[in-house]
């Protein structure tokens, strides 16, 4: 598989393509990696330094990409943390050019936005961009159970939650585009306090992992985890098969 993966890169540290790249590479899969911003660290510190990636900057990357005739093979689109509003603009272009190349190629977006826990650490422009410019283009959609509330304004879902509301804000972001949607972080009512959940939702049904919540945090797993997802749904065609994985 050759993916065109349009995320952050950080020096200190693995979130964004820092985080994606390698676990793919090991997977066997090609990488074309577009970075959106180069900082030392993630934001997360409370300290950084380095550069947003300008718009322009981003998509003449992508352009030399393609002037390679590399669209033709690509089989995934991925994007994460965008830096700037402006980026959305660029993403839905790539998506566009790759699928013009490619029909058979997919997108996967991972609406970065925030956590339950730090709240939404992006600019406040990207959001609205993400539902009106982003989302509706994916066929993948990977937030975690924050931002699939912030999504869809519904903020009880910040906290535990029900299965069944988990379920129908699932649907409300199908209905905006994605055909699968794979909420990561699920915190559900009544679950053992000792485990976290990952579900994976389509047209055909949904899927539910549980795992043990360890004790602690990992910057960057869900960049990870919407790397790992893409690959596996590309070879094996189930999204239940995928998430197992």
């Amino acid at each position: 598989m050759r993916v065109l993966s349009i995320q952050s890169h950080v020096a200190y540290g693995h979130v964004g393509n820092s985080a994606a790249v390698f676990p793919l590479q090991r997977l066997g899969h090609e990488v074309w990696p577009v970075l959106t911003v180069n900082f030392s660290n993630h934001t997360g510190y409370g300290a950084w330094r380095g550069p947003l990636i300008a718009a322009d900057d981003v998509a003449a990357v992508i352009t030399g990409i393609g002037e390679r005739g590399a669209f033709a093979s690509c089989d995934a689109v991925l994007s994460g943390y965008q830096g700037s509003p402006e980026i959305a603009d660029v993403v839905v272009d790539a998506v566009a050019q790759v699928k013009a190349a490619n029909p058979a190629a997919t997108y996967t977006c991972d609406p970065v936005m925030g956590n339950a826990t730090s709240g939404c650490f992006v600019n406040p422009a990207i959001p609205p961009k993400y539902r009106s410019t982003v989302i509706p283009v994916a066929d993948v959609l990977t937030p975690n159970q924050f931002e699939l509330g912030y999504i869809t304004d519904r903020e009880a879902l910040s906290g535990p939650s029900s299965l069944d509301h988990v379920l129908e804000a699932a649907d409300e972001v199908r209905g905006l585009g994605p055909a699968t949607v794979l909420v990561t972080s699920v915190t559900r009512a009544g679950a053992p306090e000792d485990t976290i959940e990952m579900l994976a939702v389509t047209g055909a049904g949904a899927w539910l992992v549980t795992t043990p919540r360890l004790p602690m945090k990992a910057n960057g797993s869900g960049d990870i985890t919407a790397a790992l997802f893409t690959a596996h749904l590309e070879s094996t065609g189930s999204p239940a098969d995928a998430l197992a994985r």
